[in-house]
């Protein structure tokens, strides 16, 4: 029975299900629970964030350029609306490239859309990669996506090799051709691996083709299947944190999921769409219209991959030519070491990192609050070290163009390069070890000395003394002490006094 003049409200057909779905599977309950999850906030958490964003646009750009493009290496006349080009015979790949390009309205502004977007998924990676690396964010029990990660980044490495390598212009073309020699150095099952690719000896007529598959259809699906599984470990383990005045073991101190974090999240997609189709737009990339079609008897002058390979392109350059003759009737040669052996080892050092640092360290438990670099100095300097080597590497892939800019002998450049190698990163490693004790002891030093204000003070003897303002700790019966330093950031600059507050 109501009172008069009240009327049940009338629920509406969203509000008709909801109803009909909570009754038969009690999901508020869950749903409300997930809402609730925390997330913390530092600024480097937005590397693997950005990494997803860009992972989007790339599959959202991929899906138009596909209804485009055609993968075949069959021979046609180019007669599209580009006249320097006009009348060259091409393969359809480039020439349906050259179509997206010039005659395609917004073709060539959703290939560099594409193009951007997967160099910066790629750096992107590689920042969040670090971050776990010099945090710990790496130990259990998160060991797990570490693994995960490595995966990640090493098929993203080929999903952006097969990308520009399927459009059969003259600098993708000589990038194929590297591949083509790297597998064929392979001992034992390099030419078998070679004719799974190929089918003939290079170029053949068929890579492109299995590339594209490959491109379009099996890494990118395994990219999904492993950010899918990503996320969800980390949605199941929860988000690690640094530690701070509230950050423990067993919280997580941040914002949640709705409304917060989810607004968060929007506005960097926006932006990160926003920053990419900037770049897309006002900064040209793989010109293949400059190329020109892929001719095995010609290379482009200066050619150069893209940044994440140019650390392989420096290994093949620096590694000095050292074949191995096996029995007299077999040989190894060179680019197996520099093309294959090194990138493999390297590769697997990264993915058992985990199980190496059990063995540097007798640590066992479980963490989820992060280190600051500066509290393990060895682990810092270990990834400074590895960094320093990519670094060499890097450069040593363009020291062909650096020569020519700076007008410095090349050879000279290559050798300097080769003594860098054994030379920078043990000199980084212990600069970095020491770096990271210094900075541990500056706030050992601030939290027991205080931090100095600015102001002196003149007593009665008259000799002037700095003033420092003292870190006070609180006991769990009111004591006062001085604070022992935890891992927290400590402040170096002195707390502004509220107004009223005292003299």
């Amino acid at each position: 029975m109501t009172s008069r003049g009240y009327r049940p409200r009338r629920l509406s057909v969203t509000g008709y299900v909801a109803r009909g779905a909570e009754r038969r599977f009690q999901v508020a309950g869950l749903l409300r629970h997930q809402i609730n999850k925390v997330f913390p906030w530092h600024f480097s958490f937005f590397w693997g964030e950005l990494a997803l964003y860009s992972f989007v646009v790339l599959l959202g750009s991929g899906i138009v350029l596909t209804l485009f493009f055609v993968p075949s290496l069959d021979q046609v006349t180019y007669q599209g609306s580009y006249a320097p080009t006009y009348g060259l015979e091409a393969s359809r790949a480039w020439v349906s490239t050259m179509q997206i390009s010039v005659d395609v309205h917004g073709g060539l502004f959703l290939r560099q859309l594409h193009h951007w977007a997967a160099l910066v998924f790629l750096a992107a990676i590689m920042l969040h990669m670090a971050r776990i690396f010099f945090t710990g964010a790496y130990r259990a029990p998160r060991e797990i996506n570490w693994f995960l990660g490595v995966v990640m980044l090493v098929v993203a490495i080929f999903e952006g090799y097969l990308g520009y390598s399927m459009l059969d212009d003259l600098l993708s073309g000589t990038g194929v051709r590297i591949f083509s020699g790297i597998v064929l150095s392979v001992p034992v099952i390099g030419t078998w691996v070679h004719w799974m690719i190929f089918q003939s000896p290079f170029p053949g007529e068929i890579y492109v083709e299995r590339f594209f598959i490959a491109h379009v259809l099996l890494l990118p699906g395994i990219l999904l299947a492993l950010i899918a599984l990503h996320l969800a470990v980390v949605w199941y383990q929860k988000h690690t944190h640094f530690k701070g005045p509230r950050a423990r073991e067993g919280n997580v101190v941040g914002n949640r999921t709705l409304p917060v974090f989810a607004m968060h999240s929007v506005a960097a997609l926006l932006g990160t769409l926003g920053v990419l189709g900037l770049l897309a737009g006002t900064a040209q990339i793989n010109p293949i219209f400059h190329w020109g079609p892929y001719t095995p008897a010609q290379v482009s002058n200066g050619s150069q991959p893209d940044w994440y390979a140019l650390w392989l392109i420096g290994s093949l350059k620096l590694f000095p030519p050292a074949d191995l003759s096996v029995g007299g009737r077999y040989t190894v040669p060179g680019g197996f070491w520099s093309g294959v052996l090194v990138p493999v080892v390297l590769i697997l050092l990264l993915f058992a990192w985990p199980l190496i640092d059990r063995l540097r360290d007798s640590d066992r438990e479980l963490h989820n609050v992060l280190d600051r670099p500066r509290d393990d100095p060895g682990r810092t300097a270990i990834g400074a070290m590895a960094l320093t080597l990519f670094g060499v590497l890097t450069l040593a892939g363009t020291d062909d163009i650096s020569a020519t800019v700076f007008s410095i002998l090349l050879e000279a450049l290559r050798w300097t390069e080769r003594a860098a190698v054994f030379v920078l990163p043990p000199l980084v490693f212990v600069v970095t070890r020491r770096l990271c004790r210094r900075l541990q002891r500056s706030d050992r030093d601030a939290l027991a000395g205080g931090i100095a204000t600015g102001l002196v003070d003149q007593p009665v003897e008259g000799a002037y003394r700095s003033v420092q303002q003292p870190f006070v700790g609180v006991d769990p019966e009111g004591g006062e002490h001085a604070p022992e330093y935890d891992g927290a950031r400590v402040p170096k600059t002195p707390t502004p006094q509220r107004p009223g507050g005292g003299s």
